[in-house]
């Protein structure tokens, strides 16, 4: 967390994405590169219509070029800061960027979830998709797990109340 007055930026922070992620943020930015042709040639054919001020199919052009520009700017900014997650560089035994951690569910007052099982991969905040079990490291639940070991025990404070988690695995 950034202090009040810190001149250290959030653009200065490294990205962190597995191989897949990488690929997909690359091939993001192939097909915006493919598409600035098009965007370009149809720019200028609406910018024939005449008076630029009232043309609303120019300015809708133009808006879309200038968009899809602006996309490529802060995709390339990004592939600057990308730092692969390869988890074989973690400790055995420890949870760390990368690893997938199966987890036993307690605690919390009026929980359906207490008892469970669920398991999650410990990703860069740009790769999260709870839903598909991929959690950020910067989340309460994974700052939570991040140097945990097996048998290790967390508890993350919720809006449903405070969740209690035992590591059962680490894969």
């Amino acid at each position: 967390m950034q202090k009040p007055g810190s001149l250290q930026k959030q653009d200065d922070c490294p990205i962190y994405l597995t191989a897949d992620g990488l690929r997909r943020l690359k091939d993001k930015l192939a097909h915006l590169k493919s598409s600035l042709p098009t965007l370009i040639t149809e720019t200028a054919r609406t910018a024939a219509y005449g008076d630029r001020s009232e043309n609303a199919e120019y300015k809708e052009a133009k808006s879309q070029l200038r968009r899809t520009h602006n996309q490529i700017w802060s995709i390339e900014a990004r592939l600057k800061r990308v730092h692969i997650i390869d988890e074989r560089h973690n400790t055995p035994g420890i949870v760390g960027l990368g690893s997938t951690v199966v987890l036993a569910t307690s605690g919390s007052t009026n929980s359906s979830q207490a008892g469970k099982q669920i398991t999650f991969q410990i990703l860069g905040p740009h790769e999260t998709n709870p839903e598909k079990g991929a959690i950020s490291h910067l989340s309460p639940l994974g700052k939570a797990l991040l140097h945990r070991k097996r048998g290790d025990t967390v508890s993350v404070a919720t809006e449903n109340g405070l969740r209690i988690y035992k590591v059962l695995e680490i894969l």
